[in-house]
């Protein structure tokens, strides 16, 4: 048994330092990189009219589900699922939770690096007088180069152990309240110039009329699976920060706002590059190539683009970092608590570990593509693993534990904060964490794994 002073635990110190946390772990590169070019891909209007949907029926249910495990426990994953349910395997769900931690990291802060690289790019005006073919051959050379991905990826590592390091109501809260205001602002900043474009109304349009013409199972499926990645569902950061949220808090009105807030992002983000796309003829469906490619191409050709480029990848590492610091917390609770760390040890054992890992991740797409087998890199594997097995498995099982094992009255107890909230619509949530959301995500996981050859991929 563990040790842990649980009396003296950190915890958020108030109602916005837990939304702005819990909003910046579900808000990544994914809505402002993925986001656009998914919903670009697939007709822009009815795929957002989806989108929404899923997001109100099954993600802010199955985030509210992560929440109440993690304050009913007030532990990290694998603890609160040892708590909860003693004596039985539920805790192999926590261990899913951490080493999903562990391996979304590695390959998200290669990917995260890269955003620094692009912002430097960007402030030393790097793309003047680039063309498609330029960008492209200096993107492919930078990813292979190795030296310049791993140095930009151990800083970003840094970044984020330095934030975790300082604890919750210190570190993650004070910071997050900082960044989060700061990403709204630049990329409402990003919408207004985007929007006084010559052409930008049929890039709103596009974002905003749904041809249903374009709905069919591919776009459903696309829907389905970014809302529920969007969420940063089934990776124990929820259950974490759940843990660390206030007997007093509202935790459902807490799901709703951050889910409020990490669509409003996605959609803004669309309004921020669709109108841009549209006034330089650029097609919508231009794929992951968008952000590292399109973009810049499009920045060089529109008055004061210096200056939005530099915004835009500012935008694309405080998106990074809001993500990147909740994954690191997943794997630094569960080292604290289970094994009797200290922050400062958990935090460099976690970081190391997780870098190394992520140093392979990132050499394994340039000077050691031998690193991987069945014809991916490292990289993939990572990515795919955790998208499509870690991810939609932690939250089936994290839905069907709090529909079927908890009780409903542990759960009702949880989120009317022991009767003192009205709840009207406790009986919708109890059905759908217990029938529909186990469904949907049994979808997103058989897609995941090509039974529909549809979706793949996850999304933070």
């Amino acid at each position: 048994m563990a040790k842990f002073d649980f009396s003296n635990r950190d915890s958020f110190g108030s109602k916005i330092g837990v939304i702005a946390a819990a909003a910046g772990s579900a808000i990544g590169l994914g809505n402002i990189w993925r986001f656009p070019y998914v919903a670009g891909e697939n007709g822009g209007g009815a795929f957002l009219l989806i989108y929404i949907g899923f997001i109100i029926m099954i993600g802010v249910p199955v985030m509210l589900s992560e929440f109440v495990i993690g304050r009913r426990a007030q532990r990290n994953p694998v603890g609160a699922f040892r708590l909860l349910a003693p004596k039985s395997r539920w805790p192999l769900i926590g261990f899913m939770g951490i080493t999903a931690a562990f391996t979304i990291l590695a390959f998200y802060t290669t990917v995260a690096g890269w955003t620094l690289e692009y912002l430097y790019l960007a402030v030393s005006n790097g793309f003047q007088g680039q063309s498609k073919a330029d960008l492209q051959n200096n993107f492919g050379e930078f990813v292979a180069s190795g030296t310049r991905p791993l140095v930009w990826q151990v800083v970003f590592m840094l970044l984020t152990a330095w934030i975790v390091f300082k604890g919750i109501k210190n570190g993650i809260e004070k910071y997050t309240k900082i960044l989060m205001p700061l990403l709204l602002v630049i990329i409402v900043g990003l919408c207004v110039r985007a929007l006084t474009l010559p052409g930008a109304s049929e890039g709103l349009i596009f974002l905003f009329k749904p041809d249903f013409s374009k709905i069919n199972g591919n776009v459903v499926l696309q829907a389905l699976g970014q809302s529920f990645f969007s969420l940063s569902i089934g990776m124990g950061t929820l259950i974490t920060y759940g843990s660390y949220i206030s007997k007093k808090d509202n935790l459902g009105l807490t799901a709703v706002s951050v889910s409020v807030a990490d669509s409003l992002i996605a959609i803004l983000a669309g309004i921020a590059i669709f109108p841009a796309v549209f006034a330089f003829n650029i097609t919508p469906e231009a794929g992951p190539s968008l952000v590292f490619i399109t973009l810049p191409l499009i920045f060089e050709q529109m008055p004061g683009g210096y200056f939005f480029e530099i915004i835009f990848f500012v935008l694309l590492a405080i998106a990074a970092l809001t993500s990147t610091i909740s994954v690191l917390e997943v794997a630094v609770a569960y080292l604290a608590e289970e094994l009797d760390m200290s922050r400062k040890k958990s935090t460099i054992i976690a970081s190391t570990g997780i870098t190394i890992l992520g140093i392979f991740c990132t050499l394994s797409m340039g000077p050691l593509p031998e690193l991987g087998f069945g014809g991916m890199n490292l990289f993939d594997i990572l990515e795919k693993l955790s998208a499509n097995i870690f991810l939609p498995l932690g939250g089936l099982f994290i839905v069907l534990f709090v529909g079927w094992k908890m009780g409903k009255n542990n759960v009702f107890a949880e989120i009317s904060n022991d009767g003192l909230l009205k709840v009207r619509l406790k009986w919708v949530y109890l059905f759908i964490i217990r029938f529909i959301a186990p469904i949907a995500i049994a979808l997103v996981f058989l897609n995941g794994l090509g039974l529909f050859g549809v979706f793949s991929g996850g999304d933070l």
